[in-house]
């Protein structure tokens, strides 16, 4: 029997609290005072009186599960808080310097600026160096002010629905234990109800998954492609690195193969950004996207970079870059897909904080004109989709469109087709490039090494020092990641025979090894010595990689119980 709970009612639900989601509910409040003000002045069309708004944020507060580069262009900041500096907006460093390099084992070549200046999307000055937590949690603020209700700590576990249109959420239950009874401190979730529920879930949203799944959103579309970036922030000596400074590089340690770079960020406070993007749909069965870190910041120019300097914090996150042709559909009766959970992440770039922004604010204008013709029916949102499509986001998505597929032969290959692109407008022998799941480009340990015995694979000899160089569990102490150990684990596994079967004799279990926070650990049992699974839930960074790239797809990620997961303040 159903466990009786509470029913709060509200007008616009927006599931997550980041940046997309945060700006849709801000946009939203300020056009509906806006527009009250117009009737009152003017006599005509009708008030919105009392329009109930709320944000609902699985993590334990505002800016907590926030992390990216990040690099933003502040155009929609401009219109969304024209007077953001006032407000004492907490922007790093506005970006004046800025180098690409190619970085062999030893070597760095910086990239001549005149090459650069001719492909403008590389191009940051102007931008804004942020720390995505930071920056969403004053925005969190801003959104409280104007009257929003903010509900961290609430993690939307189920959609809804009422027939075909969606009708809200559900929040996870709490207080179940590891088995999933209830404990004495038992919670039921509660039924948040809407008019219009808009999902702003981030990467791999696993509502906005559902959603998708259960409308076929994705028809015709290209399968999402994602990477996976894991970063650190290090505080360094003074004068080692100013403020919006920015660098990429390309090239060590990724082989040719594999599609990904570094980012190096000055910010305030002799604190620096340093990370790695790893595409997901890399072939090598024993590639570790955390270690191919760690092998970057052991290059010399990392070395002089970080020498003297000490961690301050660590995260991980996959990001959509699967670009135009992977985008779903955006909209559905009651429904609004917003931000990274769409796929609006603009990759030739490497930027999705501006464009989750404007979708919020694209996604507010429409459901301002929803409620006031009182429909919420997927026709009357699709007004969302064609603002998407016709601003300047969907224009650069569009001009990009086949940029990471261009990368699927390797390094070299994609250098080549980004510049064939870039003169025409996108194209390259035919307008659309196709692509496969990430999952299925991974290789057996066979195919990619030629021997059949995982265990005579060569794993390199990457040591960590604890000075520069970390493992995987330092790291995580380093995000602050913990989770409520007396909890139903929230990483399914949907068949574990084929754990200790086909995937280890193929693949050597290589979710050890592309998990960024030591989640997945095999063992050997000591009475029977057959091989053990040991899931470390609460190392969880929530980065959805296992999702991903999991070989047979046997891997769900769900969300913990609320408050649950790392506590980023920097990142």
């Amino acid at each position: 029997m159903d466990e009786e709970r509470e029913i709060m009612e509200m007008d616009v639900i927006f599931v997550g609290g980041g940046i997309s989601c945060l700006s849709g509910a801000l946009h939203l409040s300020n056009l509906i005072k806006r527009h009250n003000e117009s009737v009152e002045q003017t006599g005509e069309g009708k008030k919105l009186d009392e329009v109930m708004i709320g944000v609902l944020e699985k993590g334990a507060y505002i800016g907590a599960h926030a992390i990216s580069g990040a690099v933003m262009d502040p155009a929609p900041l401009k219109e969304l808080v024209p007077d953001f500096l006032e407000k004492e907006a907490p922007l790093e460093g506005e970006v004046t310097k800025e180098d690409v390099c190619l970085l062999t084992k030893n070597m760095k070549i910086t990239i001549p600026g005149f090459l650069m200046a001719m492909y403008s999307p590389m191009k940051n000055h102007g931008n804004y160096v942020i720390s995505l937590s930071r920056f969403t949690e004053w925005l969190g603020r801003l959104v409280e002010e104007a009257g929003v209700d903010v509900f961290p700590g609430f993690a939307g576990t189920e959609i809804l629905y009422e027939g075909n249109r969606v009708i809200g959420v559900r929040t996870g239950d709490k207080g179940l234990d590891s088995k999933g009874d209830k404990g004495s401190n038992f919670e039921p979730g509660i039924d948040l109800q809407a008019k219009v529920t808009v999902f702003g879930e981030g990467s791999r949203g696993s509502l906005t998954k559902t959603l998708i799944e259960k409308f076929g959103l994705d028809k015709d579309r290209n399968p999402q492609g994602y990477v996976i970036g894991v970063k650190e922030v290090w505080e360094v000596p003074e004068g080692r690195i100013e403020p919006g400074d920015v660098i990429h590089t390309m090239g060590y340690p990724h082989d040719s193969k594999t599609y990904g770079g570094g980012f190096i960020y000055g910010m305030r406070k002799n604190q620096v950004a340093v990370g790695l993007l790893t595409g997901l749909e890399y072939e090598d069965p024993c590639k570790d996207p955390h270690r191919e870190f760690q092998k970057l910041k052991n290059h010399p120019f990392l070395v002089e970079l970080l020498k003297g300097g000490k961690l301050i914090q660590y995260g991980a996150k996959t990001a959509p870059v699967g670009g135009y042709f992977a985008i779903p559909e955006l909209v559905v009766d009651g429904g609004m897909i917003i931000g990274d959970a769409g796929g609006l992440f603009v990759s030739n770039k490497i930027k999705g904080v501006h464009s989750a922004m404007k979708s919020g604010m694209l996604a507010a204008e429409t459901i301002l004109e929803a409620l006031l013709k009182e429909d919420v029916s997927a026709n009357q949102l699709a007004s969302y989709k064609k603002a998407v499509f016709s601003s300047q986001i969907g224009k650069d998505l569009y001009k990009a469109r086949n940029y990471h597929q261009g990368f699927q032969k390797g390094l070299w290959m994609g250098l080549i087709k980004m510049g064939f692109q870039y003169l025409l407008g996108g194209r390259i022998l035919k307008s659309r490039l196709t692509a496969e799941p990430d999952h299925t480009h991974l290789k057996s340990v066979l195919e990619y090494y030629g021997k059949p015995d995982p265990t005579s694979v060569e794993k390199g000899d990457m040591k960590y020092d604890g000075e520069r160089t970390f493992d995987k569990d330092t790291d995580v102490y380093y995000s602050g990641t913990t989770h409520e150990e007396q909890q139903p684990p929230h990483l399914k596994i949907g068949d574990f025979s084929i754990c200790y079967t086909t995937c280890l004799e193929e693949y050597q279990n290589p979710c050890v090894r592309f998990c960024p926070a030591n989640v997945y650990e095999m063992q050997t049992d000591e009475e029977t010595g057959d091989p053990k699974l040991m899931i470390n839930f609460s190392n969880c960074l929530h980065c959805k990689t296992c999702d991903v790239k999991d070989p047979f797809g046997n891997i769900r990620w769900v969300p913990p119980e609320g408050e649950g997961g790392p506590k980023y303040s920097t990142l």
